[in-house]
């Protein structure tokens, strides 16, 4: 929400020092707006957005290290956005997550005034909810694309996990625990949500707690009437349900 005192905290994420300096001019022009941060990247963006508390970002899509839908995904509360970018192709999912405006470079002052009005008026009345990471996540992948990095906040650092990299995943009440070359990243997340995002030609559900990588199964071991067990190449050993043995046979 917008401050009591009227004015509007904002906050410009763009890797191009023109683009920003375009944009810190077009906000000067607003006596009820002040520029609180610049960002050059997404990692910057994350940690302004979580000291500064923005009440609106401008906020470019493609970035180095962190694009801009997942800028939002490692936000806690995500804030007013108006995105703007040079490529179109990105329209439908900004308003997916909510956007209030897709704005196209060049910026044009005028088309900037519009967006500006439909944040203000955005700011006064209550939002209709923030997406939920999930949806942010989906919106950063291209369509028919599998989910190929994973983005995890802990403090004030992000931990960027390339999927190829997981062992297994492991349900954890309303976290999921990462296990990636002998390390441990826990998220906020349903395990469900995340299996919907894998490949499922490298990812098997064994379990309703466990997700295994393919690549790194030893062998499938029988060690009572109808209760196996996955072994894998570094030795961890993870119980196999009828429902996962099942999915397992069929891509074995």
């Amino acid at each position: 929400m917008q401050r009591e005192t009227g004015s509007v905290r904002v906050l410009i994420v763009d890797d191009e020092a023109p683009a920003r300096a375009l944009l810190r001019e077009y906000v000067a022009a607003h006596d009820d707006l002040v520029v609180v941060a610049e960002c050059a990247n997404g990692f910057e963006a994350v940690r302004a957005i979580s000291e500064q508390a923005p009440d609106l970002v401008l906020l470019d899509v493609q970035m180095p290290k962190l694009d801009g839908f997942e800028v939002l995904e490692l936000v806690e509360h995500p804030p007013c956005v108006v995105f703007v970018t040079a490529f179109d192709e990105y329209a439908v999912r900004a308003f997916e997550v909510h956007a209030v405006d897709y704005v196209l470079k060049p910026v044009g002052r005028e088309r900037f005034d519009r967006a500006l009005a439909s944040a203000r008026d955005r700011l006064r009345t209550p939002s209709g909810g923030a997406p939920r990471a999930e949806a942010l996540a989906a919106a950063a992948r291209p369509p028919g694309r599998h989910l190929a990095r994973i983005l995890v906040k802990d403090g004030a650092d992000v931990h960027v996990i390339q999927v190829a990299r997981l062992d297994w995943i492991e349900a954890q009440d309303d976290y999921v625990a990462f296990h990636a070359e002998g390390r441990t990243y826990l998220k906020s997340q349903a395990l469900a949500d995340l299996v919907a995002t894998l490949d499922p030609a490298r990812f098997v559900r064994i379990h309703r707690s466990y997700v295994i990588n393919l690549d790194r199964l030893a062998r499938l071991v029988l060690e009572a009437k109808d209760q196996r067990v996955v072994v894998l190449k570094d030795g961890k050993t993870l119980p196999v349900s009828r429902a996962g043995n099942a999915r397992l046979r069929e891509l074995m």
